[in-house]
């Protein structure tokens, strides 16, 4: 019986890491920055943050 129970934890643990990554969660770090610059200077003065962010949204696999 305790075999059993093994068995669906893993397939727990499996689906939950093969779940997709939203975009809105991903780079919490760069997103924050980007964020704060963007509301303190504005989108012109903020390029390079932009870019950074999404260098990393792409480093996590979305097509931005």
């Amino acid at each position: 019986m305790a075999h059993a129970d093994d068995k669906k934890g893993e397939q727990r643990d499996e689906k939950e890491e093969s779940k997709p990554k939203k975009i809105c969660c991903a780079c919490p770090e760069t997103k924050a920055i980007r964020d704060q610059c963007i509301a303190e200077k504005g989108e012109d003065a903020c390029q390079d943050l932009i870019e950074k962010h999404k260098e990393c949204l792409r480093a996590e696999g979305f097509n931005v």
